[in-house]
């Protein structure tokens, strides 16, 4: 017999505007399963990879905007969640996470997949709820009732995040044969608060009496309303490629490249007076380098609510409002209330800081020409060839990293990475979570490493047409060479860099996909003519390379701007 209750909780989430489920075998979680299978409101996907499931429902909420439901059975299926969990947390990504359990005297009886399930995910989590495991009592329905609408409430609030419902089931766990199963017609929704995102004139007036503005943008969901409110003459804009901010005309892109061994001189007229700053995290480490030396005089953190982090450890002012309207009234406050000397103190800084970027990007080019084929060269070829309006995705350790140092100027692409923990567990499994609930190309750039990690992410009934993955395959861990630390340490290869001799090519096959392989610039070239033509099958594209060509071009390029 199915308990009403636990039955309704689908209709619940499909009431408060949840639209994909991702379900996990399992006997102890079948009444959720039935729930969610059966109702026709929401959309039910099935992994069997509990770690891989929790990746692919992070990629549907970052395409979708809304939670993604995860369901698993008892027992260590549900700590297979924990990685994704700690991304989704630091990333602002809900998830609402519901894990069947034992009832609750079973635990540290030695009972079969029983764990200590309660608060499993700790301080990861916005908030952890536990439901009942008796419902006899009369206020038990409107106790699951209560429990599901503040927790999916809590997981949409800003900052967006997952919320854990811990869900002891006792047997039957199925229907019988001719139990007919509905949902309730009395099902009361709770709405959310709005957020508050207002903020008053006198909170940045003072902003008009700096000449040296600098903004820096981190991880953010593409904004059309920020991405115009940043568009000004009196400011850089420091634009990580996660930023989605590359596009303005006063982006800065390749700073990780030329604040490498700055002089000091330079670094110096660099210097900010004001920093303004939103978004999340950044990649760029000689960025967060330079800022923490460099310190400005005021630092302005602009988030509508939630804790806020100090990485430059400058911070002096947290306003509380939403960024696209605050910009906005910061820019309208330096435009009518400064003399012009002002604001052409505030145009030179500005063209400083672009001077140095453009010499950058030249620098870049100038090297790339008759250097051999590698990873850098590789990615600077695709990010050229990405179909406009598509999607990117970037795996952490040298994908993301090779695509922040060329960037993408004036190519409407939206990025993603998951650059919560830069973990490379997840990779394969966001793209392609991403991909069954988007209708444009979406494109993966990965390393072998962070590939084969996640191969169960290609372990399903899917086919997401639309994906494709490009591999840069250098049989290890590449990063370790490029790094201070490991490359001048004995157990380098053994240890850090890890040789494998793996190709994605048995992969491909194995799960039906297109497979595409290139050695040099001449075949990738060739091969992205087709790449990107619609096809009724994924496409992988493994490129082979020398780590050892990119640490010399790297090093080649970063000579040449320390002597500018």
């Amino acid at each position: 017999m199915v308990i009403q209750a636990i039955h309704d909780i689908s209709e619940i989430c499909a009431l408060k505007g949840v639209e994909n489920a991702v379900l996990s075998p399992g006997s102890r979680c079948a009444p959720l399963t039935i729930s969610f299978a059966r109702n026709k409101k929401i959309k039910s996907w099935t992994f069997s990879d509990e770690r891989s499931a929790a990746f692919q429902a992070i990629g549907m909420s970052q395409s979708t905007k809304s939670p993604t439901v995860l369901v698993c059975t008892s027992g260590s299926a549900a700590y297979n969640y924990a990685p994704a969990v700690a991304e989704a947390y630091f990333q602002h990504i809900p998830l609402i996470i519901l894990t069947a359990d034992r009832p609750t005297e079973w635990t540290d009886q030695l009972d079969g997949q029983t764990i200590r399930q309660t608060n499993i995910y700790g301080q990861h989590v916005k908030k952890s709820y536990q439901l009942p495991d008796q419902y006899e009592a009369n206020e038990t329905y409107w106790h699951v009732n209560r429990i599901l609408n503040e927790a999916i409430n809590c997981c949409n609030e800003f900052p967006k995040g997952p919320v854990h419902i811990n869900i002891p089931l006792r047997e039957p766990f199925y229907p019988e044969a001719d139990e007919e199963l509905s949902y309730s017609n009395d099902i009361r929704i709770i709405e959310s608060p709005k957020n508050i995102d207002t903020v008053k004139v006198s909170e940045i007036e003072t902003i008009k009496g700096f000449s040296k503005i600098l903004a820096v943008i981190g991880q953010t969901d593409y904004d059309e309303s920020l991405e115009a409110s940043l568009n000004s003459d009196s400011f850089p804009v420091v634009a990580d490629i996660i930023s989605n901010m590359q596009q303005l005309d006063n982006a800065v892109m390749h700073q990780d490249l030329f604040l490498n061994n700055i002089k000091e001189e330079v670094a110096e007229s660099l210097r900010p007076e004001l920093l303004i700053t939103t978004g999340k995290s950044v990649i760029s480490k000689h960025l967060k380098l330079f800022l923490r030396k460099y310190k400005p005089k005021h630092h302005w953190h602009i988030q509508q609510s939630g804790d806020v982090a100090d990485t430059f450890q400058s911070l002096t002012k947290i306003i509380k409002a939403d960024p696209a309207a605050t910009i906005r009234m910061m820019a309208n406050q330096l435009n009518e209330f400064s003399d012009d000397f002002q604001k052409q103190m505030r145009v030179n800084y500005l063209q400083s800081w672009k001077l140095i970027d453009s010499n950058a990007a030249k620098t870049i080019e100038a090297s790339s020409k008759n250097t051999s084929f590698g990873e850098l060269l590789a990615v600077k070829s695709v990010l050229n060839r990405l179909p406009d309006n598509s999607i990117l995705h970037l795996a952490n350790s040298m994908s993301v990293r090779y695509a922040n140092f060329i960037g993408i100027k004036k190519k409407p692409i939206h990025i993603y990475s998951n650059r919560g923990t830069s973990g490379i567990d997840g990779s394969n499994s966001t793209a392609y979570g991403f991909s069954l609930t988007h209708n444009e190309i979406i494109t993966l750039i990965t390393g072998d490493m962070a590939f084969f990690y996640d191969r169960n992410a290609f372990w399903n009934n899917y086919n997401p047409s639309k994906l494709r993955v490009i591999v840069l395959n250098n049989h290890g861990g590449g990063i370790f060479k490029m790094i201070k630390g490991p490359g001048d340490q004995p157990e380098l290869e053994e240890f850090f860099v890890t040789n494998q001799s793996l190709t994605a090519r048995k992969l491909s096959e194995e799960f039906g996909y297109q497979y595409f392989h290139a050695q040099n610039e001449n075949e990738l070239q060739q091969i992205l003519t087709s790449f990107y033509i619609p096809s009724d099958k994924p496409k992988v594209l493994e490129i082979k390379t020398n780590p050892d060509n990119d640490k010399m071009l790297l090093s080649k390029i970063r000579e040449k701007l320390n002597q500018v």
